[in-house]
C-alpha cells in the first residue's frame, strides 16, 4: 500500500491468482485494489497488472468489482471468451454468490424484490436509493449463516446486476453492510472519506476500513458445463468474523 492506494507487486499478483487458461485468468482480489486502469501506472490497478503478467496490451473484463469488495474477478484474455461471457451477463445467465457482514442480528433468510434508482438528494453522485418510481427492478436473496457481537455473516444471492445492489438492498433492511461508508450509518462519511481520508470521525463511526463484502463464486454459463469460479473469503473479514461474530469461516 502507498498513502494514495495499493500498488501491486508481482508475487502479490501471482499469489491471488485462482485459475489461468488459455481463455481466462480468475483472481482473487483483495479489497482496496482498483479493478479499472488508473493515472498511476499499470502496476496501479488490477486489470493493469494482469497485462503486464501476462505480457499482453488488452484483456477483458466481463466481471468486476468496486475498489473495496473483494473478491472472484475474471479476465477474458481474447475477444470470443469475453463476447460470450459479457452475452451471458446480459441475459441475466451468470449466477454470483458473495459474502457479506451485515450490521445487526438478521434473523431470517429474506429476498428483497425493491427497484433500485440514483439519489437524486445524495452528496456524492453514485450514490443509490431504493425508489418507487422510475427506478430498475431488482432482486436479492439474504441468507444468514451466523450472528453474534451485533452483526451478522451472510450469503448474499443478487438474482439481478444493480449498482451498489446488495449494499442498497441491506441498508434498506435496515442491516446495512459493515463498514459502509456510503450506505452505513451516515452517508456524508464516503465524502467526508474522498476528501479528507480516515478523519477521526470516520473511523469512530465504521468498525474496519473498508465494506465487508465479498465476491465468493461467479457462474459463467458453457456448453458442455458451467464454467465455476470461487474465491476463499479475504483474511480481513475472516479475523473480522472470528473476533466479532465468534466464527471461522
Amino acid at each position: 500500500m502507498t498513502d494514495w492506494g495499493w500498488l501491486i507487486t508481482l508475487d502479490e499478483l501471482r499469489s491471488w491468482i485462482l485459475e489461468e487458461t488459455a481463455h481466462v485468468l480468475a483472481v482473487n482480489k483483495p479489497g482496496l485494489v482498483v479493478c479499472h486502469p488508473s493515472k498511476k501506472g499499470p502496476w496501479s490497478s488490477l486489470i493493469g497488472a494482469c497485462r503486464e503478467y501476462l505480457g499482453v496490451e488488452r484483456l477483458h473484463m466481463p466481471s468486476r468489482l468496486d475498489r473495496e469488495t473483494s473478491g472472484v474477478v475474471v479476465l477474458a484474455k481474447n475477444r470470443e471468451t469475453a463476447s460470450r461471457m459479457q452475452k451471458a451477463a446480459e441475459h441475466r445467465q451468470v449466477r454470483k454468490t458473495y459474502w457479506a457482514i451485515l450490521c445487526g442480528t438478521l434473523s431470517a433468510a429474506c429476498e428483497v424484490c425493491q427497484p433500485i434508482g440514483r439519489d437524486p438528494d445524495a452528496e456524492f453522485a453514485s450514490r443509490q436509493r431504493v425508489v418507487e418510481e422510475g427506478g430498475y427492478d431488482a432482486v436479492t436473496l439474504f441468507e444468514p449463516v451466523a450472528s453474534g457481537g451485533g452483526y451478522t455473516l451472510t450469503r448474499v444471492i443478487p438474482k439481478t446486476g444493480r449498482l451498489h445492489q446488495i449494499r442498497v438492498h441491506a441498508a434498506w433492511l435496515g442491516h446495512a453492510v459493515a463498514g459502509d461508508k456510503l450506505y452505513g450509518p451516515d452517508p456524508s462519511l464516503m465524502m467526508e472519506f474522498t476528501k479528507h481520508g480516515f478523519t477521526p470521525r470516520v473511523n469512530a463511526m465504521l468498525p474496519l476500513p473498508r465494506h465487508a463484502l465479498h465476491a465468493a463464486e461467479i457462474v459463467f454459463p458453457k456448453e458442455g458445463g458451467d464454467e465455476i469460479f470461487q474465491a476463499p473469503l479475504a483474511p480481513d473479514l475472516v479475523e473480522f468474523c472470528r473476533k466479532h461474530i465468534g466464527v471461522r469461516v
